[in-house]
């Protein structure tokens, strides 16, 4: 089974071919998985791997070890563009996320003002007003929306709450984050226990175009496998696929798509 990618609290800075120099806060343990979703694709794993034994880290040490990684950078002079929320699952179930938010914009400030802060979520928490509220603070708050159609969503997101819908999904980003966020696609092809999995058809793609245009985000991103997958029998879609991808919707939306 595929583990973990990340072992650590702060991690990077990595270039990441989506944001640039990216210094990565991890909100899950470092030794085991938390999320609300269980693509197929993550690059950290199936749920199944467990949890771990460290647990969440506590804000204090998140921010602490934020502290000391930006003051080395700095004094080392090193480049950096991005304080990304990634990891080993969904950073906005973190109880704290949002206190953590405002402790990250305020080191941010001190010793890299020029740099954005970003969160990928999945969108799962977007009920909760504490974590909207904290998702309109960050520079870049990058939403995950696969599919508008469920059964496709379900395969490839899976879901840990069967409550969880792709109508509600679009429903509550077009209320809360309308003009703000960023949604992220990623476009897929393959097969898993026996089903085609396929969201790059030509009705997957205007389902997208209804919701983005519903929604009115700030940008898209769409993108495609990079790394290997915990599903085996998935396949990348190649860029200029991607591009054309890119342009319709754009076209269509009036909102600017780019292709990662």
């Amino acid at each position: 089974m595929q583990r973990v990618m990340f072992h650590s609290t702060i991690f990077g800075p990595i270039r990441s071919r989506r944001l640039g120099v990216s210094l990565g806060v991890n909100l899950s343990p470092d030794d085991g998985k938390t999320c609300t979703f269980d693509c197929l694709y993550c690059e950290a794993g199936f749920n199944a791997q467990g949890t771990g034994t460290t647990g969440l880290p506590p804000r204090q040490v998140v921010l602490d070890m934020l502290e000391h990684r930006l003051d080395e950078m700095s004094r080392a002079g090193e480049p950096l563009d991005v304080i990304t929320f990634s990891g080993n699952g969904e950073p906005t179930i973190h109880p704290e996320f949002p206190e953590i938010i405002d402790g990250v914009i305020a080191l941010r400030d001190r010793f890299y003002p020029d740099a954005k802060v970003s969160v990928l979520s999945n969108s799962t928490r977007l009920s909760s007003p504490r974590v909207v509220e904290a998702l309109r603070r960050v520079d870049n708050p990058i939403m995950k929306l696969d599919s508008t159609d469920e059964s496709v969503m379900r395969l490839i997101d899976r879901p840990v709450s069967p409550s969880f819908s792709s109508e509600g999904v679009v429903d509550l980003l077009a209320r809360h984050l309308s003009g703000v966020a960023i949604i992220q696609t990623m476009l897929l092809r393959g097969s898993h226990d026996g089903t085609t999995v396929d969201n790059t058809s030509p009705d997957q793609i205007e389902g997208l175009i209804r919701a983005i245009t519903r929604i009115r985000p700030r940008s898209v991103m769409i993108y495609s496998i990079d790394r290997p997958t915990p599903e085996k029998d998935l396949r990348r879609v190649e860029r200029d696929e991607l591009i054309e991808i890119a342009e319709h919707i754009s076209s269509a939306t009036g909102v600017p798509v780019s292709v990662a």
